[in-house]
């Protein structure tokens, strides 16, 4: 649930049919549609009731509450919590107890330089959990490990020269066993993994589906492999929404509460961001614009179209190659040379990149028409491009009924990444607040209407 929103988003507590199909069984992930905290469960009172709850419960969420207020907000007094929450000090106290018990926070110094007594800080303890956020990739894998107060502790992308599954799995626990070792960690100690993966998860077949230019990556096996490698911490996200997700989190998206990320690279697709959350659709396939019915320019392929769908095949980065040939460039050619050819002058790839351009134009307004946000941010090798957002901008203006924002990305590549630990952030804290105990180390309940001291059990 990354800055408010899921990520893999896992089917239990709805039905089958209607769950979106994001994390394979046996992930960990937070969970849509379930339970409110008081509502009652098995055994509990009938016909809908609402069973009282009892104080140990009411101690848990308070603590949960006065932990995600210093997670957001930073070192916190006791004084400035109690004011922030409501909660009484003395609540206040035993809550953040119980938490410096399980590890979660730790003293930050004190406050002075105001009348009264020095107060004494408190921040989340950055060892109390640490994250593994991937990127896999056609070309390259990337990958950070993070601390559960945000900093990164290791970095590092690798070109990928893998040819099979069993290949590219071995690439990811590489870079994974890697990043660990730079940060003095193994496997076994990282509390959330998260994985960006071109596709969905498909639940019917236990497997990716609609993965693009991954060879094999929709086969059974991937699942299998990567819960070998990773375990039940493992998360597998949208690689579109994860860096969506990143924008929302450190990008132009903390300015609106709804934009889509549109990213046109070596594929293309869109993470969708409406009222603060992340979009993803009945079946977990809202922002896969690459199955758009969707064409234009000179190079369009109706064999990647079947593959790919008709749109990545028309926009996507060998879309820019194969017309950047059929009009006459000769040579290595690639997307990044077509668009220097065109920068220099170079009249057959000005004209290239002129018809990329009115197409993402054309996909921008039909995403205007539907959704009308306020920002689109523009992603990946092409949308990220010197000058292609200008020219996209001018072809839209041209056919759209409004104009929304039209801004390049500046989270670059390693945004994926960057969406996938923040998402694996949000994971970790739900698992270890979770943990936190509801009861003191002498066994008693802290009691009181608010969970404070002053009552037993």
């Amino acid at each position: 649930m990354v800055a408010e929103v899921g990520v893999a988003v896992t089917s239990a507590g709805v039905p089958e049919s209607t769950a979106p199909s994001s994390v394979p069984p046996g992930f960990s992930a937070p969970r849509v549609g379930a339970q409110e905290p008081f509502a009652s469960g098995a055994g509990g009172q009938r016909g809908g009731e609402l069973a009282a709850a009892r104080p140990q419960l009411i101690r848990a969420l308070n603590g949960r509450l006065l932990l995600g207020h210093i997670r957001d907000l930073g070192p916190c007094s006791r004084a400035e919590l109690a004011r922030i929450s409501g909660l009484s000090k003395p609540t206040v106290s035993v809550a953040l107890a119980d938490a410096e018990r399980a590890g979660l926070v730790r003293t930050a110094g004190q406050r002075t330089g105001r009348p009264g007594r020095s107060a004494l800080l408190y921040e989340v303890r950055p060892e109390a959990g640490f994250i593994l956020g991937l990127d896999v990739g056609a070309q390259y894998v990337r990958g950070a490990l993070a601390d559960l107060a945000g900093g990164i502790r290791a970095r590092a992308s690798v070109r990928s020269h893998a040819s099979s599954v069993r290949g590219r799995v071995g690439e990811l626990v590489g870079l994974a066993d890697g990043l660990c070792a730079e940060a003095g960690l193994t496997r076994d100690g990282i509390t959330q993994t998260v994985i960006g993966s071109p596709g969905v998860y498909d639940p019917r077949r236990n497997a990716m589906a609609l993965t693009g230019g991954l060879p094999g990556w929709d086969r059974p096996a991937v699942v299998e492999r990567l819960r070998e490698a990773f375990g039940s911490s493992l998360a597998v996200e949208n690689d579109v929404d994860a860096a969506a997700l990143a924008e929302r989190a450190l990008g132009h998206g903390r300015e609106v509460d709804s934009f889509a990320f549109i990213s046109v690279g070596t594929g293309i697709g869109m993470g969708l961001v409406l009222d603060g959350q992340l979009v993803r659709g009945a079946h977990g396939v809202a922002g896969e614009i690459a199955y758009m019915p969707m064409t234009g320019g000179y190079g369009t392929d109706a064999g990647d179209a079947h593959r790919r769908g008709a749109l990545e095949a028309a926009a996507s980065a060998p879309a820019v190659v194969r017309a950047a040939r059929r009009a006459g460039m000769r040579g290595q050619v690639s997307a990044r040379r077509v668009f220097a050819a065109a920068a220099r002058g170079d009249e057959r790839a000005a004209a290239v990149v002129a018809d990329e351009a009115r197409l993402v134009a054309r996909l921008l307004c039909a995403v205007v028409t539907v959704i009308d946000p306020a920002l689109i941010v523009l992603g990946g090798g092409i949308g990220q491009a010197p000058g292609f957002a200008a020219e996209v901008t001018r072809e839209l203006q041209a056919m759209a009924p409004v104009m929304p924002e039209v801004r390049v990305s500046a989270l670059g590549t390693e945004a994926v990444v960057d969406g996938c630990v923040a998402a694996g952030a949000d994971l970790a804290w739900a698992q270890l607040t979770a943990a936190v105990p509801a009861i003191g180390g002498d066994g008693q309940y802290a009691g009181g209407p608010d969970g404070g001291p002053g009552s037993g059990p």
